[in-house]
């Protein structure tokens, strides 16, 4: 009997084979047909200490025993504050309010809404957004608006709004630094810049130097434009730091996070701003509140998990492993020596390649061949087009490294063939 979910992503009229998950472990997925899959890429990015991780699952457990769901706006619980607190106390400085979400894009239409409004209760709205070329910032309406436009939202293009786009930075960045300035001193003032940090995710894992990102903001600071870190992909150790923005030295206005906010567990997001930006809805006013939220914001028992996720930061050796994976996927990709695969890139534990091909977009045929010849391998790669991208759970052991790079290599044979 068919299925009748409708699955992300997915083209069903490939009649691709959809397995069946029946448990999960470390970096090990196990189907209903008792096979063993590698999670090479963190499930979409989520998961980075394991799945079903035993301090993150007993933290859920406990939750649904007292509280499970509970209206935030006007009222409150302690796994929300308690989890708030924390992020503030390792979020860069000023960034001082935490508000809840349930998704990355979400985290997004929130920061751009928080943006706005700012403006707006100053006085002195402003309504130009500025991207960066090849970005992706979710799949609502305002995070398609300042993602890149093309196969992803060219259905819902009479939905979405007008941009002013930075080109990708070249070798120096000049060019993207140049376009920003000129962005700042012409026509309206801008509202805001929003920049996934250092990487960039769906839009290819194309990389950019820290210099750039950090002269991004300065130049924001000098107009008065504020600045937006989309770190739901880059956040939680996956670029080598903590965040992103701290290779650059970078402090974001308002900063997003999601994914790796409960360890990939269960779904939350939050969007982190400082206190000007508080207090511009501030008011007795009750026409100038933030005007967002969803039924299930702060839901205590996904605060659980994140609040499980910081003691795991807090009392293990989490960048140790952050290292280690560093080095073994450098090593591997090292390793990796053939005239098939090209722009061989790495930040942290990312690791991302091109395998050579004239029509290489997420479109290329590549892409389903590539999906089952690492599918047949017991491998979750998911490539995106031509590129293939590694980004396991941290606790991924070297065993299980050498299947995923030993498969790409063999796939860049078996594609020359």
């Amino acid at each position: 009997m068919s299925s009748p979910v409708w699955h992300p992503f997915t083209q069903h009229g490939l009649n691709e084979p959809i397995p069946q998950v029946a448990r999960m472990e470390g970096a090990s997925i196990h189907t209903v047909d008792g096979e063993r899959y590698v999670d090479a890429i963190s499930s979409w990015w989520v998961t980075t200490h394991g799945h079903c991780h035993p301090r993150i699952m007993a933290a859920i457990r406990a939750q649904t025993e007292t509280l499970d769901q509970l209206i935030f706006a006007g009222w409150t619980h302690e796994p929300a504050e308690r989890l708030a607190r924390g992020l503030i106390e390792i979020a860069p400085k000023p960034l001082a309010h935490v508000f809840f979400s349930d998704s990355g894009s979400t985290s997004v239409e929130v920061a751009l809404k928080m943006a706005l409004g700012y403006w707006l209760n100053r006085g002195e709205p402003r309504h130009r957004i500025i991207v960066m070329e090849h970005s992706y910032h979710g799949d609502t309406i305002g995070a398609m608006s300042v993602g890149e436009r093309g196969v992803y939202n060219r259905a819902y293009q009479p939905l979405l709004f007008d941009v002013d786009t930075l080109p990708f930075p070249g070798d120096d960045g000049a060019n993207t630094l140049e376009a920003l300035e000129t962005l700042c001193r012409q026509g309206p003032p801008p509202a805001a810049l929003i920049v996934e940090p250092l990487i960039l995710g769906a839009g290819g894992m194309l990389i950019y130097p820290a210099h750039v990102l950090a002269a991004m903001r300065e130049i924001c600071r000098t107009h008065g434009v504020l600045f937006i870190a989309d770190e739901v992909m880059t956040g939680w150790g996956r670029t080598g730091m903590l965040f992103a923005c701290q290779h650059a030295g970078v402090s974001p206005d308002i900063m997003c996070l999601s994914k790796g906010l409960t360890g990939g567990a269960i779904p939350l997001a939050v969007t982190l701003a400082t206190g000007e930006i508080f207090d511009a809805h501030l008011s007795d006013d009750r026409g100038r509140m933030f005007f967002h939220s969803s039924s299930y914001t702060a839901n205590p028992i996904a605060c659980a998990a994140a609040n499980a996720n910081l003691d795991i930061w807090r009392e293990e050796p989490v960048m140790d492993r952050i290292a280690s994976l560093t080095r073994r996927q450098a090593e591997r990709l090292d390793r990796l020596d053939s005239p098939q695969i090209v722009q061989r890139r790495q930040l942290g534990t990312i690791t991302a390649m091109e395998f050579v091909d004239p029509y290489g977009d997420y479109l290329s045929a590549l892409g389903p061949l590539l999906n089952r010849f690492f599918r047949a391998r017991g491998l979750l790669l998911r490539p995106m087009g031509n590129l293939v991208y590694v980004m396991p759970p941290y606790c991924i052991g070297d065993e299980d490294l050498d299947r995923i790079y030993g498969a790409i290599a063999e796939a860049a044979v078996d594609i020359a063939r």
